[in-house]
């Protein structure tokens, strides 16, 4: 139940919301940055608009140094009824607002948290009547799409389509600006990681947004005008699209070319990156790099393994996802997480072809991982997963004479390659394991060790 403005006092919003107990080694920081956030927010009310800013200014700050539970103790429902409160009684602006709530939304989008609260306060009841009013009057645009970036950044659930009509054009209108300066740049950036939010289960018509899509990714292509967060977000959105219109694809494959442009992007991303330090020990702008990699590689997952068209180019995609998982291996557990997704993923697509996979050694990789000590459950689910696709695929006989002799071939190849990483064994060594998994997982491993085997 939302609470009123009469229910929430001044002093209301304090540290006592923030009920999560925090035991790691570094308690006192994290426990300091959220004192600090709430002593800020307490005296923004109070002051004058300059010190406002200073206030909120080093909110952000305190937000871009926070790990997932802190971010998710401050950023809820009572914060947001409390801010707009202060709205109602005029002692925070909407200029100032916007720009929290931005920097704020952007940081959870980036960072792949979930902010539940928002969607039930009365804040996100404003911003979306404000949404449709401005639509309505046409009179600032300025405010309207950052109206839009602050409701799609923050909110959870999906997009109602009175809304999505108002949004896909104002957001997109944005993002075809082609100026390059940095100013520009910084929006048209905000723009679109805001419109790659939009969820894959909001049905958006193509007039809405396919001929302006085709145009921004088109002209980047000839051009290299946007960031690489920008071209990130905007197959983003483009892929998500897929989900509820499979008529996207020979735009996305043939037109788009996205499996050459995805495989550009993450190897270059790629050679800019320190592997051999810890994702702590990084910079700003290679700690940022290895966030938009992580999207990528995310948003190709989703493709692999719902695609029906094939190319040469989806196996350099494959090629480039193997180096991007060798590469982080050591100090980078969530991209490393996320290739072995993908790559199992693909596995399951039977449209991804298995000699590509094996060119690409991709079975080499998950071999050696399942012979890691260390082995967490997640990983050996998706390690066996991806074996389990690759023998069930192997043992299906083909109608088409050529297309059999292929499989036999393949089957051969890939049992050889399996007798050399001592394949087998491995598997045998998990026993009374796969049961365990079976009971932590949505999707149940065969208990039969010979559906993992490819036998010739």
């Amino acid at each position: 139940m939302c609470l009123s403005d009469e229910d929430i006092s001044e002093d209301d919003y304090s540290e006592d919301y923030y009920s999560e107990e925090y035991t790691s080694e570094d308690d006192v920081v994290k426990t300091a940055r959220i004192e600090q956030f709430s002593k800020l927010f307490h005296e923004i009310e109070r002051c004058r608009e300059v010190e406002q800013i200073q206030k909120i200014d080093e909110m952000i700050e305190l937000i871009d140094e926070m790990e997932k539970k802190e971010f998710e103790s401050i950023f809820i429902k009572e914060l947001f009824d409390k801010i707009h409160q202060m709205i109602e009684k005029e002692k925070l602006s909407w200029g100032h607002t916007i720009l929290l709530l931005k920097n704020a939304g952007c940081f959870k989008e980036l960072k792949c948290l979930i902010c539940y609260s928002f969607d039930d306060s009365l804040l996100s009841k404003r911003i979306r009547e404000m949404m449709i009013d401005e639509n309505e009057k046409k009179k600032d645009e300025k405010l309207l799409t950052d109206l839009c970036e602050c409701y799609l950044l923050l909110h959870y659930k999906c997009v109602p389509d009175e809304l999505l009509s108002i949004i896909v054009p104002c957001l997109l209108k944005a993002a075809l600006n082609k100026e390059e300066n940095e100013e520009s740049q910084k929006e048209v950036e905000m723009a679109f990681i805001a419109f790659s939010h939009i969820s894959q289960y909001c049905e958006i018509e193509q007039e809405l947004y396919l001929n302006e899509i085709v145009e921004i990714i088109e002209y980047h292509q000839e051009n290299y005008n946007l960031t690489r967060l920008s071209s990130q977000s905007t197959w983003q959105f483009l892929i998500k699209r897929f989900n509820n219109d499979k008529s996207l694809e020979e735009v996305i494959v043939n037109d788009l070319h996205f499996a050459r442009e995805a495989r550009r992007e993450i190897e270059e991303l790629k050679r800019n990156v320190d592997w051999k330090k810890k994702e702590e020990e990084n910079g700003e702008t290679e700690a940022k790099e290895v966030i938009v990699i992580w999207r990528w590689i995310n948003i190709v997952d989703y493709y692999l393994a719902w695609s029906t068209l094939w190319n040469e180019e989806l196996a350099g995609l494959i090629r480039s996802i193997v180096q991007v998982f060798r590469a982080s291996r050591d100090n980078y557990p969530d991209t490393n997480y996320v290739c072995i997704v993908s790559l199992k993923d693909a596995a399951r697509n039977k449209n991804v072809k298995i000699d590509v996979l094996h060119k690409e050694g991709t079975m080499v990789v998950f071999s050696d991982e399942m012979k890691q000590s260390t082995l967490v459950d997640d990983i050996l689910w998706n390690c066996l997963l991806f074996f389990l696709n690759i023998s069930r695929r192997l043992k299906e006989k083909k109608d088409d004479e050529k297309e059999e002799e292929e499989r036999k071939e393949m089957k051969r190849k890939i049992f050889e390659r399996m007798e050399e990483e001592g394949y087998e064994d491995n598997v045998e060594s998990l026993n009374g394991v796969i049961s365990f998994i079976n009971e932590k997982y949505y999707e149940e491993l065969s208990l039969k060790f010979s559906d993992y085997f490819v036998n010739v």
